[in-house]
């Protein structure tokens, strides 16, 4: 685990926040739930998870700015920071009792994601890294699959949900994918996908239609883990552009043209 500054201030707030998810979650029939659109639900959870860590991260590091998932930017006087927080990934999960949702915080100094930290209340692993140093899940260091073969890999996706634009895109990813690799997944976190990819349980992952708080934090502990992670077109605008693919060198080359040979 890493034992930096940062990171136990990144830590504690996500423990903090943690507590109330995991009891809320025991507890999810009797949860108000309001909609914030088809398939996409926003729970009282998701609001108080935000306020603390908003609250603890605040206290811990005063002027960063944030970019949260129901509040928005908050600006700050320290613009060379920017937290990018989602209070409960996989909400819809979540709400259904399945125990695959997870916070997710990630820090962008001058442009560019320096550290990440996401955790899954419910079975308390908590997957780390620092630029440069390394990518752990609680103490174990990652590293990604070393699968070369697609006919082998597991292969982790996102599937639109109702009321979501990019079916018909996703229909011809998917029977392009499906014709080279071994099996695939959707569990419905894009931010524990990441990190699957990261400690090898994945062999790759894409998805598009993510916002930058979805994001930020997985993109760095791949790459902390050995991984390669572009967007869905093979650049660099991941946070902008909203699309992923990730994996090891080899299959996230060999994924990445099958994406792009089904538009």
């Amino acid at each position: 685990m890493i034992r930096s500054a940062l990171m136990n201030v990144m830590t504690a707030a996500a423990l903090k926040a943690g507590r109330g998810l995991r009891r809320d979650f025991g507890e999810v029939e009797n949860l108000q739930v309001s909609v914030k659109g088809p398939g996409d639900f926003v729970s009282a959870a998701d609001r108080r998870a935000e306020k603390i860590l908003f609250e603890e991260l605040s206290k811990a590091r005063p002027g960063y700015g944030f970019v949260l998932e129901e509040t928005g930017l908050v600006e700050g006087p320290d613009k060379s920071h920017v937290w990018y927080i989602d209070p409960l990934d996989g909400t819809t999960n979540f709400l259904h009792g399945l125990p695959i949702f997870a916070i997710s915080i990630g820090l962008q100094r001058e442009g560019q994601i320096v550290a990440g930290l996401v955790y899954n209340p419910a079975t308390e692993a908590m997957y780390v890294a620092e630029k440069g140093q390394g990518a752990y899940l609680n103490n174990r260091r990652l590293r990604v699959a070393a699968r070369r073969d697609m006919g082998e890999a597991l292969v982790g996706c996102g599937i639109p949900h109702l009321g979501k634009p990019g079916h018909a895109r996703f229909k011809m990813e998917l029977s392009a994918v499906m014709t080279r690799a071994s099996n695939l997944r959707r569990l419905g976190a894009a931010a524990l996908d990441l990190c699957f990819v990261a400690s090898g349980a994945y062999d790759g992952f894409w998805e598009r239609d993510l916002k930058p708080w979805d994001l930020a934090a997985g993109i760095l502990i791949i790459r902390e883990a050995g991984g390669f992670v572009t967007d869905a077109e093979g650049g660099q605008e991941i946070l902008a552009k909203g699309s992923v693919c990730a994996g090891n060198e080899t299959i996230h080359s060999q994924l990445l043209a099958l994406i792009r040979s089904a538009d």
